[in-house]
């Protein structure tokens, strides 16, 4: 039998995944994710069963007069025609405005903190989310705010519960 001390091993490479077997992958991952983000949902109907005893409160009406403090913007020409997260197309001549987390539909009422002047808007898109109260107007409603050309000011967010 012959011995070789100092022969070369021989790696072998790993073999990589073809396109069939990626595919597979990314399958599977996402499978597992919706999954994950889905229990919660399945899990919502099983505690509302348990929990039937619960006291019904009215429905609370915030204040009309209370909102947020916050800055105001207002579109860039060049979204004027591009779609909106409702599905609409923005305007710049209607009274729309763009809000990170209130319900698409909503009424708001905005105030001017530097003149008092104010508006009633509409919530049809959404813009990023940001560490404060941040409304995006259409160009109509910052011209009747009156910061039009000056690009932020100081307003008063107050969103409206079934008002038109």
């Amino acid at each position: 039998m012959l011995y070789r001390k100092n022969s070369p091993k021989k790696e072998v490479p790993m073999a990589s995944l073809n396109r069939r077997g990626m595919l597979a992958l990314i399958c599977v991952s996402q499978a597992l994710l919706l999954l994950v983000q889905t229990l919660p949902l399945q899990a919502e109907p099983l505690l509302s069963d348990k929990n039937q005893e619960t006291i019904k409160q009215p429905p609370h009406k915030p204040d009309r007069t209370v909102g947020k403090k916050g800055i105001a913007t207002y579109y860039a020409k060049k979204y004027s025609g591009k779609r909106t997260a409702s599905g609409s197309r923005y305007s710049p001549r209607k009274l729309t405005a763009a809000h990170q987390n209130l319900p698409l539909g909503t009424k708001v009422r905005v105030v001017n903190l530097a003149n008092q002047r104010e508006v009633l808007v509409t919530v049809n898109d959404r813009c990023r989310e940001r560490s404060f109260p941040f409304i995006d107007l259409s160009r109509a409603a910052a011209e009747k705010l009156g910061f039009f050309g000056k690009g932020t000011a100081q307003v008063q967010i107050i969103p409206l519960d079934g008002e038109s």
